[in-house]
């Protein structure tokens, strides 16, 4: 997917978020209408698009969880819950006020913050049943989205579980999230780096207005590593084949820093070489399956893999499938 591609929403999303009205007896296509989105959408539409069909359907059934929690998130409540968390001093504060805000709104699942082995967990607790994908992957997209924008850089998200079993588009949920990915876990779950529930909260009322303004959009996308030495980093390894990269020690040469110092500074920005190495990788794996013209073998040589089996393994802790399985699964759904 080229840059412009991320920043779209695969239309299984689009048909989930539709459901929410189907499930309210209410018809799709007057807000379809509205938008000017086709009565039956079968490609990615921007997350412009997709935000505003969120803030459409919120407003006719007052609900901003899309009828999928134990009570309804009535409309205006993610507003009031960025006001909650605005003057906060941490992050880890901020999350812990967001999870109390959300638990007394929609009661249910709640969520709590946990603390182990250098991870910092969103746990998420059901009464009953577990809920769908879509349902967990709607309060990470608030709570992430608004942590992201607090800190001002985006919070990588190491792991990702559901409770649910894995939907029939298991694979939009893990290039959705761009982190490992798995289902019918004993809890849902993300977890990202501990150390950054350090970091301090610097908003102002008036950019808080700004950030509202191009909400849900501008979480549904997250943040991109577009500041910060990691993203110079990125820059410079996706202007060279990544069989020519070098090593670590190379890269800090051409950076104009000692190696230890280019560590030290990534690991301040909770980031490491290797795992921008594989983000990387893992982008360009899917593009190059995605446009169908490379053998498999061909993409493992050219993403600097010693041998096509380490990528078929590579590939399959990315997205849960087998290069092959999802070349034929991007067909599928042409």
């Amino acid at each position: 997917m080229a840059e412009f591609d991320r920043r779209m929403i695969s239309p299984s999303f689009v048909e989930e978020a539709l459901d929410c009205l189907k499930r309210a007896g209410k018809p799709t296509a007057p807000v379809l209408s509205r938008l000017g989105l086709p009565l039956i959408i079968d490609q990615p539409i921007s997350a412009e698009r997709y935000g505003a069909l969120w803030l459409a359907i919120a407003a006719e059934v007052d609900d901003e969880f899309f009828g999928m929690a134990g009570r309804a998130m009535p409309h205006g409540s993610f507003t009031l819950l960025c006001h909650c968390v605005l003057h906060a001093k941490t992050l880890e504060q901020a999350l812990r006020r967001a999870l109390r805000f959300l638990t007394i709104v929609i009661d249910d699942p709640s969520g709590e913050l946990i603390v182990r082995n250098g991870l910092a967990e969103i746990i998420l607790t059901d009464k009953g049943a577990p809920r769908s994908a879509f349902a967990y992957r709607t309060y990470w997209i608030l709570l992430h989205g608004i942590a992201c924008w607090l800190v001002g850089r985006r919070i990588a998200i190491r792991a990702v579980d559901f409770r649910c079993a894995e939907p029939k588009q298991g694979t939009d949920y893990r290039l959705f999230f761009g982190a490992p990915v798995h289902f019918s876990r004993p809890v849902s779950r993300i977890a990202f780096d501990a150390t950054l529930l350090k970091l301090p909260i610097a908003r102002t009322e008036q950019a808080l207005k700004q950030f509202l303004r191009g909400a849900p959009a501008n979480i549904l996308v997250r943040y991109r590593y577009d500041a910060g030495l990691g993203a110079a980093v990125r820059r410079h390894l996706r202007k060279t084949p990544p069989s020519n990269w070098g090593r670590f020690e190379d890269i800090a040469l051409q950076m104009r820093m000692s190696p230890s110092t280019l560590r030290h500074r990534l690991h301040a920005e909770s980031q490491s070489f290797a795992a921008i190495k594989e983000e990387i990788r893992r982008e360009m794996a899917i593009d190059m399956l995605a446009a169908g013209d490379m053998r498999v073998g061909d993409v493992a040589n050219a993403l600097g893999f010693a041998e096509p089996s380490a990528f078929h393994r590579a590939f399959k802790t990315w997205t849960g499938k087998t290069p092959t399985q999802f070349r034929q699964s991007m067909s599928a759904s042409q």
